[in-house]
């Protein structure tokens, strides 16, 4: 069969692997190693696993010839040792800790995990050949593992909640980790979704909604994001966002408290703002048109916040894209605006959430 190797690539891509660094030593006791995603368990009784090399690697007759190999499962933050093992023409261990392991092949430190085998069988597979390990030691940290898919790294974590996060006086505050969590390890593929556009994730603070994480794209609205900045509640995306779909008496507070602030400055509201949270209240999500250069990023920008909710039914974060003007329309019904709050209502349902009837009947005509 003639496949594009590109295009099968990508399918094959859709399935998350770990990263592992597999190392061996020759005869002469140099030591080798290389990335590779092609780990898998093979059987408990005898504990065999196994993992596959590219015959055309540099380093394939050593581990064809040696007698030994350590399968290092990378830990969350060692993305540099991964990226430093997958290329050629270096020294792979410069400025790697490791220590001698049976047989003297090196183990990486700061792992999630090791595995120490002894190579029992290598099969042809393909432009691959197949090691089989029979597993004589291992050892396994508290690090979270480094995942791989869609030709990126990315974070694992718990897709079971374990209940619904904290709240403090009514509305989802900084220590709802697991929360954060969830909307983070979802920002990577929700900014293909709405096509590379800046993404970020807010909760409620102690000083109101406030930017955790930013997912900049491959087109970044501006070199000017930063995280723990505070937003506007009247003014900005994210914070109509919670000031609509929040019924917390502390948001209510905040609101009038910044109301009156802009009314002692001259700049009295007039009754936009109740205009604007009855437009997200209908629409689902809320959004922020731009007039004039945004002080913070320098151009003008348009933006969309949509909210997540938990099983209680309390928003417990928002999911908001900016982005400059001309590539992001203001339409409520835009491509944008519906990927964005399909999105937030699957991180909804992941949480626990129901979406009732009347709601879901919007949400068909919106999408």
């Amino acid at each position: 069969m003639n496949f594009d190797s590109k295009q099968l690539r990508q399918v094959l891509g859709a399935f998350p692997t770990g990263v592992t660094v597999v190392t061996t030593i020759d005869a002469a006791g140099q030591a080798y190693g290389v990335t590779a995603n092609s780990f898998s368990s093979v059987s408990l009784d005898p504990p065999l696993i196994l993992w596959s090399q590219s015959n055309t690697s540099s380093s394939h007759a050593a581990f064809r010839d040696a007698e030994r190999f350590v399968v290092n499962i990378m830990a969350d933050d060692q993305v540099q040792v991964a990226n430093q093992f997958a290329r050629s023409g270096i020294d792979k261990f410069k400025d790697i800790t490791t220590h001698a392991g049976l047989g003297g092949v090196p183990v990486i430190d700061g792992t999630a995990a090791s595995l120490e085998c002894l190579k029992v069988a290598a099969y042809p597979g393909g432009d691959h050949t197949i090691f089989i390990g029979l597993i004589e030691r291992f050892k396994r940290s508290d690090r979270g593992s480094l995942a791989f898919a869609q030709g990126k790294y990315m974070v694992t974590f718990a897709h079971d909640l374990g209940g619904t996060v904290g709240v403090d006086n009514g509305v989802c505050n900084l220590a709802s980790i697991e929360a954060v969590r969830l909307g983070s390890a979802a920002l990577a593929q929700v900014c293909e979704e709405i096509g590379q556009r800046t993404l970020g994730l807010a909760v409620w603070g102690s000083h109101g909604p406030t930017m955790v994480r930013w997912e900049p794209s491959k087109n970044p609205v501006s070199p000017y994001l930063q995280t723990g900045v505070v937003v506007s509640l009247t003014q900005s995306a994210t914070g109509l966002a919670f000031a609509t779909f929040s019924d917390s008496p502390e948001v209510k507070r905040r609101i009038e408290e910044e109301l009156s602030l802009r009314r002692a400055a001259s700049n009295a509201d007039t009754g936009d703002f109740e205009r604007r949270v009855a437009e997200a209240r209908q629409h689902g999500l809320a959004r922020a048109i731009g007039k004039a250069p945004s002080q913070r990023h320098q151009v003008t920008v348009n933006a969309f916040s949509a909210p997540v909710f938990d099983a209680q039914g309390r928003m417990v974060m928002a999911l908001s894209t900016t982005c400059q003007a001309d590539r992001l329309r203001s339409d409520w019904y835009g491509e944008v605006p519906c990927a964005l709050l399909g999105a937030a209502r699957r991180l909804s349902a992941r949480m626990g959430h129901t979406t009732s009837p009347a709601v879901a009947a919007q949400a068909i005509k919106t999408e």
